[in-house]
């Protein structure tokens, strides 16, 4: 089946995410700018998760772009990444507003983890389920940097059982590696591209 409503939903879903996040960010009643000095573990919070919410975006807009179709089973899978993604917004504002306390940074690391997890069955359900989808097992292959991720989010919640702002540590640390551009299904649907059209000839 097409692929154009998946994304279509999920684009939907995730602009919700982040609006959601936003309207947790409350207006200080006093006019004074040291009263934004109070709130900065909830926009610490929020900045993180929004880089988060945006990396997820940016990485699942290439994993469907590089497809040529989808199943019934991948529209589960994608699903399952949206629950996970839309619990987001619950455990920042609970992590904010208790100023990164044990609990709630443990519990924002299990999401971080069960997002990795759900986004890697996504990938590799596209891949399994559809030979057409070639391009994207090439680009993805062993994914390396998918696990190193998910172990540093488990350590990630380790540390936040003992000091709370090593784990966010960790979780900052894992959002900077992915905003290092990751090219590789972006540079292999355009060398499929050129080897379509070169393999098509000048009309």
């Amino acid at each position: 089946m097409g692929k154009n409503r998946l994304e279509a939903f999920s684009d939907g879903v995730i602009a919700i995410i982040i609006t959601i996040m936003v309207l947790e960010l409350k207006v200080p009643h006093s006019p004074d700018f040291g009263a934004l000095l109070t709130l900065w573990p909830v926009f610490m919070s929020y900045v993180l998760s929004f880089i988060y919410v945006g990396i997820y975006w940016n990485n699942h807009h290439h994993l469907i772009h590089a497809v040529k179709e989808v199943s019934g089973g991948v529209l589960w899978a994608n699903l399952h990444l949206l629950f996970w993604l839309s619990l987001i917004p619950f455990v920042t504002a609970w992590m904010g507003e208790n100023h990164f306390h044990t609990g709630p940074t443990i519990a924002y690391g299990f999401v971080l983890f069960m997002c990795s997890v759900a986004y890697a069955l996504l990938a590799r359900g596209l891949i399994a389920n559809h030979p057409r989808n070639a391009t994207l097992a090439d680009a993805i292959g062993g994914d390396r940097k998918g696990k190193l991720s998910i172990v540093f989010y488990l350590l990630g919640v380790l540390l936040s059982c003992f000091v709370a702002w090593l784990g966010f540590l960790v979780y900052f640390c894992v959002a900077v590696m992915w905003l290092v551009p990751d090219r590789r299904i972006e540079e292999k649907v355009v060398e499929e591209i050129e080897q379509e059209e070169s393999q098509s000839g000048p009309n």
